[in-house]
């Protein structure tokens, strides 16, 4: 499942593309027909993400209210760009479809290549798992025509993006997105508040708990964003057993896990990668830039040894979720 850093990664680029422009609203699909008609002529005024959940905003009249596009991409989900698509000062532009995410070169392995612009979500090797069948095929007018089963089409004059397979894909009103807001846990990338109030939430809502703490990162209402990933990996790194209890956990441990979450979470958001090992640089940075297990200390290394301890990588199931820790530097 894309975890927090792809959403805002995705956020930044409709912000970066689209808001500001009056956008063609389709659904080629047909599943979300009624949902696209009362987009679709609308301007894109905004783009945010609070953890899993993407918000666009579009604009109303007297008679036509603000709307907000809200998407949750789930395990399958994923938003291809095509057109002249730009982040920050990368620019790249192409007519028709782009590469998707896991499948530069020959590997297609999912979760490598995390960074692309041109399909953000569930890499295109799990998607066609789930049942897409897409054809790539070489396009020369823009816009391209939509490939496979695209939910949602969002095309403005010079850029579109395809939404396939997410699990929420919904129009919303505005106090219906300040009610979602309100359930979910602090997210330190979304503008809704304050990092101080965030760090405060987090602490507040993991201490109050007798669940284990790894169960509690994965919780969306206690922290919003942490997957499977980055569960894992900022557990090791705290060297904090993930079944101690959250009402168990000092404050000061807590406001550390906090602190370290902003920091890989700004770097993910940044990179496009969950790089979660520090220090790396020159070669070992470009080996953890297009190996998935160049850049995680726990995390799909069951079995192999701890890269401090010697240990081998244990792997268990925690609410129904796989779980990765050293026993010997996380007891």
């Amino acid at each position: 499942m894309p975890e927090g850093h792809s959403v805002h990664r995705i956020a930044r680029q409709f912000a970066a593309n689209f808001v500001g422009s009056t956008a063609a609203v389709s659904s080629p699909q047909g599943r979300f027909e009624v949902g696209a008609a009362e987009l679709d002529g609308r301007t894109m005024t905004s783009s945010e993400a609070i953890g899993k959940h993407l918000l666009l905003g579009f604009d109303g009249t007297a008679t036509a209210p603000d709307r907000v596009l809200h998407v949750h991409l789930g395990i399958y989900g994923a938003w291809d760009f095509a057109g002249a698509i730009s982040v920050d000062a990368t620019i790249l532009a192409s007519v028709g479809r782009m590469g998707q995410t896991g499948m530069r070169g020959a590997a297609g392995v999912d979760g490598e290549h995390e960074d692309s612009i041109a399909s953000i979500g569930a890499p295109r090797l799990a998607r066609l798992r789930a049942g897409e069948r897409e054809t790539a095929s070489e396009v020369v007018e823009f816009p391209p025509d939509p490939v496979g089963q695209v939910r949602v089409r969002i095309l403005t004059a010079t850029a579109v993006a395809d939404l396939r397979g997410p699990t929420v894909c919904e129009v919303l009103e505005p106090w219906q997105v300040q009610a979602l807001a309100d359930r979910l846990g602090p997210d330190p990338q979304a503008p809704t508040e304050s990092r101080r109030r965030a760090e405060d939430r987090f602490v507040e809502r993991a201490s109050r708990s007798g669940q284990a703490i790894g169960q509690l990162l994965m919780d969306q209402s206690v922290v919003a964003g942490i997957g499977n990933v980055y569960r894992a990996e900022l557990l090791f790194r705290a060297r904090m057993d993930p079944h101690r209890p959250g009402n168990a956990v000092p404050e000061d441990e807590l406001r550390a896990l906090w602190r370290d979450w902003v920091k890989l979470l700004r770097i993910g958001v940044e990179t496009g990668q969950m790089l979660t090992i520090d220090g790396l640089r020159g070669a070992r940075r470009a080996a953890a830039l297009a190996n998935r297990a160049d850049r995680h200390w726990v995390y799909k290394r069951e079995g192999l040894p701890c890269r401090r301890c010697g240990t081998p990588i244990a792997l268990e199931t925690m609410q129904g979720r796989k779980l990765y820790w050293c026993p010997g530097c996380q007891l």
